[in-house]
Protein backbone atom coordinates (compact mmCIF):
# COMPACT_ATOMS: atom_id res chain seq x y z
CA UNK A 1 0.00 0.00 0.00
CA UNK A 2 1.37 3.32 -1.01
CA UNK A 3 -0.11 5.71 1.22
CA UNK A 4 0.13 9.85 0.86
CA UNK A 5 1.77 11.17 3.99
CA UNK A 6 0.61 14.83 3.17
CA UNK A 7 -2.67 16.28 1.87
CA UNK A 8 -3.19 16.21 -1.65
CA UNK A 9 -2.92 19.89 -3.48
CA UNK A 10 -5.41 20.10 -6.09
CA UNK A 11 -8.13 22.53 -7.33
CA UNK A 12 -11.38 21.01 -8.34
CA UNK A 13 -12.30 21.49 -12.40
CA UNK A 14 -10.69 24.74 -12.66
CA UNK A 15 -11.83 27.48 -15.43
CA UNK A 16 -9.16 29.07 -16.93
CA UNK A 17 -9.10 32.15 -19.04
CA UNK A 18 -8.10 32.47 -22.08
CA UNK A 19 -6.35 35.70 -23.79
CA UNK A 20 -9.76 36.00 -24.87
CA UNK A 21 -11.07 36.81 -21.68
CA UNK A 22 -13.35 33.66 -22.48
CA UNK A 23 -13.22 30.68 -19.52
CA UNK A 24 -11.91 27.40 -20.67
CA UNK A 25 -13.09 24.38 -18.40
CA UNK A 26 -11.01 21.14 -17.83
CA UNK A 27 -10.81 19.53 -19.73
CA UNK A 28 -11.70 20.54 -22.96
CA UNK A 29 -14.47 18.78 -24.17
CA UNK A 30 -14.26 17.81 -28.22
CA UNK A 31 -17.12 16.78 -30.35
CA UNK A 32 -15.34 14.94 -32.76
CA UNK A 33 -19.28 15.55 -35.09
CA UNK A 34 -18.04 19.65 -34.87
CA UNK A 35 -16.42 21.29 -38.03
CA UNK A 36 -14.40 23.19 -35.60
CA UNK A 37 -12.85 20.09 -33.86
CA UNK A 38 -9.36 20.24 -34.96
CA UNK A 39 -9.24 23.56 -34.31
CA UNK A 40 -10.35 22.60 -30.65
CA UNK A 41 -7.72 19.82 -30.21
CA UNK A 42 -4.70 21.39 -31.29
CA UNK A 43 -6.04 24.62 -29.01
CA UNK A 44 -6.49 21.98 -26.23
CA UNK A 45 -2.32 20.13 -27.11
CA UNK A 46 -1.03 23.58 -26.84
CA UNK A 47 -2.58 24.60 -23.63
CA UNK A 48 -2.93 21.43 -22.00
CA UNK A 49 -2.00 18.98 -23.55
CA UNK A 50 -5.38 16.99 -22.66
CA UNK A 51 -8.49 16.39 -23.81
CA UNK A 52 -12.02 14.67 -23.70
CA UNK A 53 -13.89 13.48 -26.73
CA UNK A 54 -17.42 12.81 -27.42
CA UNK A 55 -18.95 11.26 -30.24
CA UNK A 56 -16.12 9.27 -30.76
CA UNK A 57 -17.88 6.51 -32.74
CA UNK A 58 -16.21 3.42 -30.31
CA UNK A 59 -19.36 1.56 -29.77
CA UNK A 60 -19.89 1.56 -26.15
CA UNK A 61 -21.18 -2.04 -26.12
CA UNK A 62 -17.70 -3.29 -26.19
CA UNK A 63 -16.45 -1.32 -23.67
CA UNK A 64 -18.42 -2.30 -21.38
CA UNK A 65 -18.28 -5.73 -21.77
CA UNK A 66 -14.41 -5.35 -21.66
CA UNK A 67 -14.80 -3.33 -18.31
CA UNK A 68 -17.13 -6.67 -17.09
CA UNK A 69 -14.31 -9.09 -18.30
CA UNK A 70 -11.25 -7.01 -17.05
CA UNK A 71 -13.10 -6.55 -13.48
CA UNK A 72 -14.07 -10.28 -13.21
CA UNK A 73 -10.27 -11.01 -13.76
CA UNK A 74 -8.99 -8.81 -10.97
CA UNK A 75 -11.73 -10.21 -8.58
CA UNK A 76 -10.03 -13.55 -8.43
CA UNK A 77 -7.77 -14.82 -5.86
CA UNK A 78 -4.21 -13.28 -5.99
CA UNK A 79 -2.54 -16.70 -7.00
CA UNK A 80 -4.78 -17.13 -10.04
CA UNK A 81 -4.08 -13.56 -10.73
CA UNK A 82 -0.24 -13.86 -9.93
CA UNK A 83 -0.22 -17.27 -12.94
CA UNK A 84 -0.95 -14.25 -15.69
CA UNK A 85 2.23 -12.74 -14.71
CA UNK A 86 3.66 -13.82 -18.22
CA UNK A 87 1.05 -12.45 -19.99
CA UNK A 88 1.12 -8.60 -18.49
CA UNK A 89 0.07 -9.02 -14.77
CA UNK A 90 1.48 -6.62 -12.28
CA UNK A 91 0.92 -5.72 -8.75
CA UNK A 92 1.88 -2.69 -7.57
CA UNK A 93 5.24 -2.60 -9.10
CA UNK A 94 5.33 0.18 -11.72
CA UNK A 95 8.41 -0.23 -13.82
CA UNK A 96 12.10 -1.56 -13.58
CA UNK A 97 13.12 1.45 -10.96
CA UNK A 98 11.16 1.01 -7.72
CA UNK A 99 8.36 2.97 -8.42
CA UNK A 100 4.91 1.71 -6.70
CA UNK A 101 1.17 2.14 -6.15
CA UNK A 102 -2.03 1.29 -5.33
CA UNK A 103 -2.56 -0.56 -8.79
CA UNK A 104 -2.40 -4.01 -9.93
CA UNK A 105 -2.61 -4.58 -14.20
CA UNK A 106 -2.24 -5.88 -17.49
CA UNK A 107 0.11 -4.82 -20.20
CA UNK A 108 0.32 -6.22 -23.16
CA UNK A 109 1.28 -5.09 -26.50
CA UNK A 110 -1.50 -4.36 -29.18
CA UNK A 111 -0.73 -7.97 -31.15
CA UNK A 112 -2.34 -10.14 -28.62
CA UNK A 113 -2.51 -13.26 -30.62
CA UNK A 114 0.62 -15.15 -29.30
CA UNK A 115 -0.06 -14.23 -25.50
CA UNK A 116 -3.63 -15.04 -26.00
CA UNK A 117 -3.00 -18.69 -27.47
CA UNK A 118 -0.48 -19.19 -24.33
CA UNK A 119 -3.11 -18.03 -21.59
CA UNK A 120 -6.07 -19.64 -22.19
CA UNK A 121 -6.81 -21.39 -19.11
CA UNK A 122 -6.00 -17.90 -17.29
CA UNK A 123 -7.61 -15.39 -19.53
CA UNK A 124 -10.24 -16.76 -21.40
CA UNK A 125 -10.67 -16.69 -24.91
CA UNK A 126 -13.96 -14.69 -25.16
CA UNK A 127 -11.47 -11.77 -23.14
CA UNK A 128 -8.59 -11.43 -25.47
CA UNK A 129 -11.55 -11.09 -28.93
CA UNK A 130 -13.00 -8.39 -26.68
CA UNK A 131 -9.78 -6.72 -26.58
CA UNK A 132 -8.70 -7.14 -30.13
CA UNK A 133 -12.59 -5.41 -31.12
CA UNK A 134 -11.55 -2.54 -28.37
CA UNK A 135 -8.20 -1.96 -29.58
CA UNK A 136 -8.91 -1.70 -33.04
CA UNK A 137 -12.35 0.71 -32.59
CA UNK A 138 -9.55 3.28 -30.48
CA UNK A 139 -6.88 2.84 -32.58
CA UNK A 140 -9.19 3.97 -35.41
CA UNK A 141 -10.09 7.11 -32.47
CA UNK A 142 -6.74 7.68 -32.34
CA UNK A 143 -5.72 7.59 -36.22
CA UNK A 144 -8.89 10.01 -36.89
CA UNK A 145 -7.59 12.66 -33.84
CA UNK A 146 -3.85 12.39 -35.55
CA UNK A 147 -5.17 13.22 -38.64
CA UNK A 148 -7.30 16.18 -37.30
CA UNK A 149 -4.23 17.74 -35.69
CA UNK A 150 -2.32 17.19 -38.76
CA UNK A 151 -4.92 18.81 -40.96
CA UNK A 152 -5.39 21.95 -38.84
CA UNK A 153 -1.15 21.96 -38.35
CA UNK A 154 -1.32 22.31 -42.20
CA UNK A 155 1.07 19.17 -42.05
CA UNK A 156 1.24 17.15 -45.92
CA UNK A 157 0.46 14.89 -46.13
CA UNK A 158 -2.74 13.99 -43.85
CA UNK A 159 -1.66 11.06 -42.37
CA UNK A 160 1.93 11.62 -41.57
CA UNK A 161 1.48 11.44 -37.96
CA UNK A 162 -1.39 8.84 -38.06
CA UNK A 163 0.47 6.20 -40.16
CA UNK A 164 3.03 5.87 -37.37
CA UNK A 165 0.14 4.21 -35.28
CA UNK A 166 -1.28 2.16 -38.48
CA UNK A 167 2.04 1.20 -39.32
CA UNK A 168 2.37 -2.87 -39.19
CA UNK A 169 5.60 -2.12 -37.31
CA UNK A 170 3.67 0.12 -34.90
CA UNK A 171 5.47 -0.61 -31.40
CA UNK A 172 1.67 0.45 -29.30
CA UNK A 173 0.66 -0.75 -25.98
CA UNK A 174 -2.63 -1.49 -23.92
CA UNK A 175 -2.71 -0.88 -20.44
CA UNK A 176 -5.90 -2.34 -18.10
CA UNK A 177 -5.19 -0.34 -14.77
CA UNK A 178 -7.31 -1.53 -11.69
CA UNK A 179 -7.33 0.77 -8.58
CA UNK A 180 -9.08 -1.40 -5.65
CA UNK A 181 -11.16 0.84 -3.35
CA UNK A 182 -9.91 2.19 -0.28
CA UNK A 183 -10.69 4.41 2.61
CA UNK A 184 -7.98 6.59 2.44
CA UNK A 185 -6.09 8.85 -0.09
CA UNK A 186 -3.26 6.88 -1.81
CA UNK A 187 -1.09 7.06 -4.76
CA UNK A 188 -2.47 5.28 -7.47
CA UNK A 189 0.16 5.61 -9.87
CA UNK A 190 3.04 8.29 -9.58
CA UNK A 191 3.05 11.26 -11.57
CA UNK A 192 4.75 11.14 -15.19
CA UNK A 193 4.33 11.28 -18.90
CA UNK A 194 3.55 8.85 -21.45
CA UNK A 195 6.35 8.76 -24.03
CA UNK A 196 4.56 7.47 -26.93
CA UNK A 197 2.66 9.52 -29.53
CA UNK A 198 -0.53 9.84 -28.21
CA UNK A 199 -2.58 7.94 -25.46
CA UNK A 200 -6.42 7.27 -25.26
CA UNK A 201 -7.44 6.69 -21.69
CA UNK A 202 -11.10 5.52 -21.09
CA UNK A 203 -12.13 4.92 -16.98
CA UNK A 204 -15.40 3.92 -15.20
CA UNK A 205 -17.08 6.27 -13.65
CA UNK A 206 -14.93 6.30 -10.32
CA UNK A 207 -12.44 9.86 -10.15
CA UNK A 208 -8.72 9.84 -9.09
CA UNK A 209 -7.36 10.99 -12.47
CA UNK A 210 -5.50 14.35 -12.06
CA UNK A 211 -3.23 16.59 -14.42
CA UNK A 212 -0.99 19.10 -13.93
CA UNK A 213 -1.40 22.61 -15.61
CA UNK A 214 1.75 24.65 -16.64
CA UNK A 215 1.83 26.44 -13.42
CA UNK A 216 2.48 23.41 -11.97
CA UNK A 217 -1.09 23.04 -10.03
CA UNK A 218 -2.56 20.26 -9.78
CA UNK A 219 -6.39 19.43 -11.50
CA UNK A 220 -8.49 16.75 -11.00
CA UNK A 221 -10.36 15.77 -14.23
CA UNK A 222 -14.76 14.62 -13.74
CA UNK A 223 -14.98 11.09 -14.17
CA UNK A 224 -16.55 10.23 -17.64
CA UNK A 225 -17.29 6.57 -18.43
CA UNK A 226 -19.25 7.47 -21.77
CA UNK A 227 -15.90 9.41 -23.50
CA UNK A 228 -12.09 9.40 -23.80
CA UNK A 229 -9.39 11.20 -22.66
CA UNK A 230 -6.51 11.92 -24.67
CA UNK A 231 -3.10 12.80 -23.97
CA UNK A 232 -0.36 14.23 -25.52
CA UNK A 233 2.53 12.04 -25.44
CA UNK A 234 6.42 12.62 -24.95
CA UNK A 235 6.95 12.16 -29.22
CA UNK A 236 4.16 14.14 -30.15
CA UNK A 237 5.69 17.39 -28.00
CA UNK A 238 8.63 16.97 -30.00
CA UNK A 239 7.10 16.37 -33.19
CA UNK A 240 5.27 19.63 -33.03
CA UNK A 241 8.95 21.28 -31.35
CA UNK A 242 7.12 22.07 -28.18
CA UNK A 243 4.09 23.29 -29.65
CA UNK A 244 1.80 20.47 -27.65
CA UNK A 245 3.19 20.02 -24.22
CA UNK A 246 3.45 16.25 -22.76
CA UNK A 247 0.73 16.17 -19.95
CA UNK A 248 1.85 15.32 -16.78
CA UNK A 249 -0.48 12.96 -15.40
CA UNK A 250 -1.02 10.77 -11.82
CA UNK A 251 -3.95 8.66 -10.02
CA UNK A 252 -4.73 9.39 -6.79
CA UNK A 253 -7.23 7.74 -4.91
CA UNK A 254 -10.46 9.36 -3.28
CA UNK A 255 -13.10 7.10 -2.76
CA UNK A 256 -14.71 3.96 -1.93
CA UNK A 257 -15.04 3.13 -4.98
CA UNK A 258 -12.96 1.10 -6.87
CA UNK A 259 -11.94 3.30 -10.25
CA UNK A 260 -10.79 0.48 -13.92
CA UNK A 261 -9.15 2.60 -16.60
CA UNK A 262 -8.21 1.42 -19.95
CA UNK A 263 -5.47 2.91 -21.93
CA UNK A 264 -4.13 2.59 -25.36
CA UNK A 265 -0.64 3.67 -25.81
CA UNK A 266 -0.02 4.45 -29.77
CA UNK A 267 3.56 4.21 -30.19
CA UNK A 268 5.72 4.61 -33.88
CA UNK A 269 8.09 1.75 -35.10
CA UNK A 270 11.16 1.44 -32.87
CA UNK A 271 13.08 2.30 -36.06
CA UNK A 272 11.30 5.52 -36.61
CA UNK A 273 13.03 8.80 -36.21
CA UNK A 274 11.58 11.30 -34.25
CA UNK A 275 12.42 14.96 -34.66
CA UNK A 276 10.55 18.41 -35.06
CA UNK A 277 8.36 18.51 -38.06
CA UNK A 278 10.23 20.12 -41.21
CA UNK A 279 6.86 21.99 -42.28
CA UNK A 280 5.96 23.25 -38.84
CA UNK A 281 9.92 24.77 -38.11
CA UNK A 282 9.35 28.12 -40.44
CA UNK A 283 12.83 29.39 -40.25
CA UNK A 284 12.78 28.41 -35.96
CA UNK A 285 15.51 26.22 -34.44
CA UNK A 286 14.76 22.48 -33.62
CA UNK A 287 14.59 22.27 -29.57
CA UNK A 288 15.74 18.56 -29.55
CA UNK A 289 18.08 16.10 -31.32
CA UNK A 290 16.67 13.62 -33.80
CA UNK A 291 15.97 9.65 -32.01
CA UNK A 292 14.28 6.60 -32.92
CA UNK A 293 11.36 5.70 -30.67
CA UNK A 294 13.56 2.53 -29.70
CA UNK A 295 15.91 4.88 -28.38
CA UNK A 296 13.77 6.91 -26.56
CA UNK A 297 11.89 4.10 -25.26
CA UNK A 298 15.01 2.67 -23.57
CA UNK A 299 15.59 5.90 -21.76
CA UNK A 300 11.64 6.03 -20.50
CA UNK A 301 12.46 2.34 -18.87
CA UNK A 302 15.29 2.83 -17.40
CA UNK A 303 14.20 5.84 -15.55
CA UNK A 304 11.80 6.61 -12.79
CA UNK A 305 8.42 7.56 -13.39
CA UNK A 306 8.12 11.50 -12.92
CA UNK A 307 11.54 11.83 -14.40
CA UNK A 308 11.70 14.23 -17.52
CA UNK A 309 13.22 12.38 -20.13
CA UNK A 310 13.22 14.83 -23.04
CA UNK A 311 15.84 16.54 -20.96
CA UNK A 312 17.89 13.99 -22.56
CA UNK A 313 17.32 15.31 -26.41
CA UNK A 314 16.58 18.87 -25.75
CA UNK A 315 19.25 20.56 -27.54
CA UNK A 316 21.30 23.49 -25.47
CA UNK A 317 20.26 27.04 -26.56
CA UNK A 318 22.67 28.69 -29.23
Amino acid sequence: MVVLSQPVEHVNFPAIKSCNGNSTHIPVNVDLSNPDAKTQIVNACQEFGFFKVINHGVPMEIVTKLEAQALSFFKQPQNHKNKAAPFGYGNKNIGRKGDTGWVEYLLFGTDTQLISQNSLTILPNDFWAMVNKYLSAVKNLACEILKLMAEELNLQPKNVLSRLLSDKKSDSFFRINHYPASDRNELGFGEHTDPQIISVIRSNNASGLEIALKDGTWTQVPADPSSFFITVDDCLQVMTNGRFRSVKHRVITESLKERLSMIYFGGPPLSEKIAPSTSLMQGEESLYKEFTWGEYKKAAFNTKLAFNRISFFEKSPS
